[in-house]
């Protein structure tokens, strides 16, 4: 390195001028040459010793990577075989524990007993003297006992089987002569539905009713059921029929189909309603009250006959969405009636049936839930679709099962035989009633009408022979004019004069005495009484409040109505309890005292026996009529 650096260098240039400085310039070089000589002997030697060193260090390094090598591998041998060593431990530590949880098949077999083993097995395979004393072969004894018991088994089971075979055919042979029995069943069925006509047992009609009967909603099931059989054991003029579409019925119980179809076909349709208009609010509101309200396809006709053979025809639908049912009423008679004015709401469908159970208007939902369901679709009430649907009475729930708990409403209500059975008798009795009610009533109002007021044979001993008052107006009024007569303001205090009534104004004259009674007849007549409310225009305006006399008249009819019932079912009352005004008022007049300042004739003469004619300083007349002795006495 030395010698490259001094051929490197450069030498020094000395410009003189003359020949001495020439020869020390030989001299220099010279030296400067035997210099680098050495120098460069020098460095030749260092770099020898240089690639000794290296060559040194170059052994020495591959001797220890050797040594390192032997060692790793040494290293490496010995850690293999401590790995060999403990895999072959887990080995057999993983075989220890799969023999020490070693679970034999026979420890899941249900083995006998040793009491029931050792006393059933036979002494070959029990081995008492043996087997009492070591467990193992006490399991082998029971397990030997198990597969013998197994083989008898085993064999009792093949002559099962042989025997389920043998009866299998045997039932074969008889279904196909069922299945041949069947065809020739039914060519006898129409052979003899004129038979079954002519003895009025119509087998194959009911047969037929019972198979529709199958779809039916569960609550107009119990209903056809229980009124089929009370009409079988107690009315058999009662009819019970099925109306009604099977097949939509049928298609409600059927699953819905798969919608694949739909998918395929959603690409077409997906063009075709974003073209249509979306529906309105309104409109989707009308789809959901409708869905809501959508009555079930199969309805229930019952036709209940009366002895003047009118019918009722009933007609029970069921809203498969509100859980009710709902009825619908019509009345026919056998005769055509000529309809007065006063008796067009009587049998109205909307009104013959209320009331039938006190407070039982039919115009709300009987199930609680139903009001959470309305306010989902905005529906105030069911008032306003009862004339569509049919009235949901509480009797109608309770002749179908149905029975809804006011404490907790409940969505689903399931229907109950008993509850229908207990029901049923009593409401047909007063279905009957109800319409041999109306139409009594129906037939007076077309003599009241016409100023007559019927009276009949078993009813005459109740009045005089002769009773001078006429009844000469018999209206039919409404509620709101009823409520603005002043002198009806305590009926209508006292709650009586509630909307579902019929409310009537009947005038009375005799001579320049004019009575007005303001009727109020509950649709439950006769069971309940119509009330009277009085006010006599005659020599000024009397009523119950003025005048004690006329509140002992409204007594005689309203509180007295017993005597005038007549026989049962008592459907005379309102005529009786008007022939009595017509009396009463006869009284009133007849006992009035007579101005003896005026010449002339009384205006009314007496013509009724009197015992007393007043009593007591308020001066009460003898209203009480006694029969047959015809006089008049006080109560």
């Amino acid at each position: 390195m030395s010698s490259e650096s001094s051929k490197k260098r450069k030498p020094k240039v000395i410009r003189s001028d003359g020949t001495p400085t020439e020869g020390k310039r030989n001299r220099s070089d010279t030296e400067q040459a035997i210099e680098i000589e050495e120098r460069r002997i020098q460095s030749c030697v260092h770099f020898m010793t240089l690639k000794k060193l290296n060559r040194l260090a170059h052994i020495r390094l591959k001797k220890g990577r050797d040594q390192t090598h032997e060692a790793k591998q040494k290293v490496d041998a010995y850690h293999l075989q401590l790995q060999n060593l403990l895999y072959e431990v887990m080995h057999l530590q993983k075989e220890i524990t799969k023999c020490l949880e070693f679970k034999s098949k026979h420890e899941e077999i249900d083995l006998v007993s040793l009491e029931e083993f050792y006393s059933e097995a036979p002494p070959s395979i029990s081995k008492a003297e043996i087997t009492m004393g070591d467990p193992h072969q006490q399991t082998l004894a029971r397990l030997d006992w198990e597969l013998e018991q197994r083989k008898r088994l085993a064999e009792k089971y093949r002559e099962c089987l042989s025997n389920k075979e043998k009866i299998l055919k045997e039932i074969e042979v008889k279904r196909d002569y069922l299945s041949s029995l069947q065809p020739r069943l039914n060519s006898i069925m129409q052979a003899s539905l004129p038979v079954q006509e002519y003895l009025f047992m119509p087998f194959d009609q009911a047969h037929k009713q019972y198979e529709t009967a199958r779809h039916l909603p569960p609550p107009l099931y119990v209903l056809f059921v229980q009124a089929t059989a009370y009409g079988q054991a107690c009315d058999k003029t009662l009819s019970v029929a099925i109306e009604g579409s099977v097949d939509e019925a049928k298609a409600l119980f059927k699953p819905p189909e798969d919608s694949q179809d739909d998918e395929s076909d959603s690409d077409a349709e997906e063009e075709q309603t974003t073209k249509r208009r979306r529906p309105t609010l309104g409109v989707q509101l009308d789809d959901k009250r409708k869905e809501m309200l959508k009555r079930h396809p199969l309805s229930v006709l019952l036709d209940l006959k009366c002895k003047d053979n009118s019918v009722l025809h009933l007609t029970f639908y069921y809203l498969m969405n509100l859980n009710i049912m709902t009825v619908k009423a019509k009345v026919t008679t056998a005769v055509e009636l000529i309809t007065p004015i006063s008796a067009g709401d009587l049998l109205s469908p909307d009104s013959v049936l209320s009331c039938l159970y006190p407070g039982d208007h039919g115009k709300k939902t009987p199930n609680p839930a139903n009001q959470y369901q309305f306010d989902k679709v905005g529906i105030l009430t069911l008032r306003d679709y009862v004339l569509e649907l049919g009235h949901p009475y509480l009797w109608v729930q309770k002749l179908g099962g149905l029975h809804f708990p006011k404490e907790q409403p409940q969505q689903t209500v399931m229907p109950d035989h008993s509850q229908s059975a207990s029901h049923m008798e009593t409401t047909m009795k007063l279905l009957k009633t109800r319409v041999q009610s109306r139409l009594a009533l129906h037939k007076q109002f077309a003599s009241l009408e016409h100023g007559i007021v019927p009276v009949t044979s078993d009813c005459q001993d109740l009045f005089p022979a002769k009773v001078v008052s006429r009844l000469v107006k018999w209206v039919i009024i409404a509620h709101e004019d009823y409520m603005e007569l002043h002198f009806t303001k305590d009926i209508v205090e006292a709650g009586l004069a509630g909307d579902t009534n019929l409310y009537y104004l009947a005038l009375i004259e005799r001579g320049t005495a004019k009575l007005q009674a303001a009727v109020v007849l509950n649709p439950g007549y006769s069971s309940i009484p119509p009330v009277f409310r009085l006010c006599l225009n005659w020599k000024g305006e009397k009523t119950n409040s003025n005048d004690d006399n006329i509140r002992a008249m409204e007594s005689e009819v309203n509180v007295c109505y017993k005597e005038l019932c007549g026989p049962r079912p008592s459907h005379q009352l309102l005529t009786n309890q008007l022939q009595r005004l017509c009396v009463l008022l006869d009284v009133y007049l007849e006992t009035e005292s007579h101005d003896d300042s005026f010449e002339g004739p009384k205006e009314f003469p007496q013509e009724k026996m009197c015992l007393r004619l007043f009593r007591g300083p308020s001066r009460m007349k003898p209203f009480k009529y006694n029969h047959p002795q015809g006089f008049f006495s006080h109560r």
